[in-house]
């Protein structure tokens, strides 16, 4: 413990800087990255338990998570939890949860200082894990690389901020003191797309506030998580703090969230999970003593938009890169640009010619820009939006797919109506829907006219309309001349509107708050 308090002290001695992004033009990183990708390799293939309190569990019932470049190859298999497992690890979390509630905050923080210096010196390993298990290009996995030791980094400063002493009106007669103490069981549920910077993130935060957790990952991405737990085992989290469950998201995600002894669910993911949560959450147990908080992070279906006093040529690089950038798998992927009549063709022309230039392939080498989306399902699913796109609007670009990994070619619709499907509904692929708008009035109606509200990008150097769209634009995370993807932590606080969720700001100085509740003590003089 004292090696842990005393990273704490160190690191909160030293202000928050976001890590550096690896340089992978130098040799020496490029080399270490092909060293890592062959280590984890030979890595593949492996078994791995269920971890519930201090016991690792290998279930009878398994499935296996595959490269979706190479559905051949299994990156692991791992144990399918059943519903009892599931009480089992919330008993396991529920027990762990009545002494670790007692640790100081700063011990606390320092395993999650300590877990960043160690992800650090795994860097190159946990970008190689996420190449291969969701098909992360080297700059995209090692960017998320990154931002979860910014988490870690983030987090850890910020709870001891929140345990120091809180400002209080003073009153005269009484010492007076408001403290933030932990909720209980955590049910957190993060996403595949980003398997190791949003999954570290979300359980960092629960576990540094005083909670404990049950982590159920996405069966398309345990083996990421499970290097995680790895890293939190070797710096000495005590056990039970953090569980680990694999397997079905409907026989553990519902246990989970109907359980009267989670105190809150975390979930980052579509829109219809959920709700579904939302909706089953609100319900209380008997035996449950409190209402559950749920914290939402749903998605998006986000907007760009373009004038005619833009920079053109950027407008159409970072369109390119907002839209297509990991293969168009993230929340706040900017699958609609809205142009103005006078730029529009222009500005399309260029999206087209750039979006061609990029490399659809093998993520395991280092010029390959777009991989294999996630699985067959999702291929499927944004085959069918391509075809439903094609009686929606003009096919300029892509529209195929290619095999036998899940590959879906970066693919853009010209004249799409603002009350299209491609325009209105969450693809989650590289498919972008072009949309023409008369002036920047209608530009900015048609990207308010939709049920998300997640990120919006808007280029323009017309001061007028800037005013506007900050005060308009109704997004969560709003930039301007730049894209709409790449929040930083601390920087660019995450989340979002209406049914992008709950807006929990993310890597923001609110963050935490959200797995604390604030007691107010007060003592008589």
């Amino acid at each position: 413990m004292t090696t842990v308090f005393e990273n704490a002290i160190t690191h909160a001695q030293k202000s928050f800087v976001n890590e550096p992004f690896t340089d992978f033009s130098q040799e020496s990183n490029r080399h270490a990255q092909e060293s890592a990708l062959e280590q984890v390799k030979n890595e593949l293939g492996r078994a791995y338990p269920l971890i519930i309190g201090d016991k690792k569990i290998y279930s009878e019932q398994t499935f296996n998570s595959v490269n979706p470049g190479q559905p051949e190859q299994v990156i692991g298999t791992f144990s399918a939890a059943t519903r009892e497992q599931t009480n089992e690890a919330i008993q396991a979390a529920a027990t762990a949860f009545e002494s670790w509630k007692r640790v100081p905050a700063s011990e606390r923080a320092g395993y999650l200082f300590a877990a960043a210096d160690l992800m650090r010196q795994r860097r190159f390993l946990i970008n190689a894990w996420m190449i291969y298990e969701v098909g992360k290009s080297w700059v995209e996995a090692d960017v998320e690389t990154a931002e979860a030791i910014d988490f870690l980094e983030f987090y850890g400063r910020e709870m001891l901020r929140l345990a120091d002493k809180q400002p209080i009106t003073p009153f005269p007669g009484e010492e007076n003191e408001l403290v933030y103490i932990p909720l209980g069981v955590a049910a957190v549920i993060p996403p595949w797309n980003f398997p190791n910077a949003i999954m570290t993130g979300m359980t960092s935060a629960a576990f540094v506030s005083g909670n404990t957790v049950v982590l159920k990952p996405a069966s398309t991405a345990p083996a990421i998580a499970y290097q995680f737990l790895q890293i939190l085992e070797e710096v000495g989290l005590p056990a039970g703090v953090v569980n680990y469950l694999t397997g079905s998201g409907s026989t553990i995600g519902d246990t989970l969230v109907d359980s009267p002894q989670v105190r809150f669910v975390s979930f980052t993911g579509s829109r219809e999970v959920g709700t579904h949560i939302y909706e089953r959450a609100s319900k209380v147990h008997p035996g449950q003593r409190w209402l559950k908080r749920s914290i939402l992070e749903m998605g998006g279906k986000d907007a760009i938009i373009v004038d005619e006093t833009a920079d053109l040529e950027d407008a159409a690089t970072n369109i390119v890169f907002s839209a297509f950038g990991f293969q168009g798998q993230k929340c706040s992927a900017g699958s609609r640009a809205i142009i103005v009549d006078a730029v529009y063709d222009d500005v399309l022309q260029k999206v087209v010619e750039k979006a061609k230039k990029l490399t659809l392939g093998d993520v395991t080498q280092a010029g390959t820009y777009m991989g294999a989306v996630v699985d067959a399902n999702a291929k499927k699913k944004i085959l069918e939006y391509i075809e439903i796109g094609k009686n929606e609007g003009q096919l300029v670009l892509g529209g195929g797919e290619q095999g036998p990994g899940y590959f879906v070619e970066p693919t853009i619709f010209a004249d799409v109506g603002p009350h299209a499907r491609i325009a209105q509904e969450e693809i989650f692929g590289p498919v972008l829907a072009v949309i023409k708008a008369n002036d920047f009035d209608q530009a900015l109606a048609i990207a308010n006219d939709t049920e998300y509200g997640l990120t919006g990008s808007l280029y323009s150097t017309n001061a007028e309309h800037i005013a506007r769209a900050k005060e308009e634009y109704h997004v969560g995370n709003l930039y301007f001349n730049r894209k709409c993807t790449g929040a930083l932590v601390g920087v660019h606080p995450f989340g979002g509107f209406n049914m992008s969720g709950t807006d929990s700001k993310a890597g923001g100085r609110d963050y935490l708050l959200l797995f604390t509740q604030a007691k107010a003590i007060s003592v008589k003089k």
